[in-house]
């Protein structure tokens, strides 16, 4: 007699059969690595929101006060200041690193002569050190006779530049290292989503008389859709999280000149491991949590329907 399909009624009780037995070596397989991915990513976040309501030094137990630190952070002009930051990381960086590497990917995905090693040219900035690869950016943007590109701008009898000690242009000279660094990772990934697209599609549109511009606007682009959706996501979070690049660059002046380039992941790092105020990081942390889920969600849901 089978219950529910997984066991059956023996003279002794009940019996596992073939299919019973497999669902529960599964799940005695998924088991630990389930109940260690809860214990290392559920529990740290909900033990962040209940320290947001805390008072807490690391030096003594922590004392519950409610929403102070959110009336705090609301109310400090150096939390808005870091707001605008981020969101100009976001909204500025992320279309552009995404243009700028979907226009390489179509082209490079059309050249032969020594494709392998241009890819692989172009996917290195994003195998290189975060730490290192910011450093050398730093040096570019050194005054003469150190900085290249004030080198080049002189020898072209171009006014020099003060990049990361100016705070009209410190941000964007972060936001230029950032796109550059994600770069490679995101034509690779267009390039697999462009030869995932079955050439016929490509050799019935010519048939059919349409030019390339109308290929790629009727058929390149809406079959690269679950592609573009993955990257603007992934591209988003890793804006919204900036942190190698600034406090790399601006160690010595930790968020640029009058914080112009300080993003919120600095501001929790600074506030936490500098000032060792655990509760009022931790509601930075949470503001920062629900950033990153409304703007994943909402542009899941606007391209989705799109």
């Amino acid at each position: 007699m089978e219950a529910n399909g997984a066991t059956r009624k023996g003279r002794t009780g009940f019996v596992l059969t073939q299919s019973g037995r497999k669902v529960l070596w599964a799940w005695s397989f998924l088991a630990l690595p389930i109940v260690f991915y809860s214990w290392i990513r559920f529990y740290p976040t909900l033990s962040a929101f209940w320290i947001s309501f805390t008072d807490w030094d690391l030096l003594r137990p922590a004392n519950f006060v409610g929403l102070e630190n959110y009336q705090k952070l609301f109310a400090d002009p150096v939390f808005w200041k870091v707001f605008r930051n981020t969101f100009a990381y976001l909204i500025i960086g992320t279309p552009i690193s995404l243009l700028l590497s979907f226009v390489i990917a179509y082209y490079l995905d059309k050249v032969t002569f020594m494709h392998s090693f241009l890819r692989a040219l172009y996917f290195l900035p994003f195998l290189t050190t975060a730490a290192a690869m910011a450093w050398v950016w730093r040096w570019f943007y050194q005054p003469i006779p150190i900085g290249i590109i004030n080198g080049i701008l002189s020898n072209l009898h171009l006014p020099a530049q003060q990049f990361l000690r100016s705070p009209a242009q410190a941000l964007p000279s972060i936001m230029v290292t950032g796109i550059w660094a994600g770069l490679g990772f995101q034509i690779i990934i267009f390039m697999a989503g462009l030869r995932a697209i079955p050439s016929t599609y490509y050799e019935a549109a010519r048939i059919d008389g349409l030019g390339e511009w109308a290929i790629l606007r009727k058929i390149t682009l809406p079959l690269l859709k679950p592609t573009t959706v993955f990257l603007v996501v992934f591209s988003s979070i890793g804006f919204l999280r900036i942190f190698d690049q600034v406090y790399n660059m601006t160690s010595n002046d930790p968020g640029g000149p009058l914080n112009s380039t300080k993003p919120l992941v600095m501001m929790i790092y600074q506030t936490a491991f500098s000032s060792f105020d655990m509760g009022y990081a931790a509601a930075q942390t949470v503001v920062l949590f629900l950033i990153l889920l409304v703007v994943s969600l909402g542009q899941l849901f606007v391209l989705r329907n799109r």
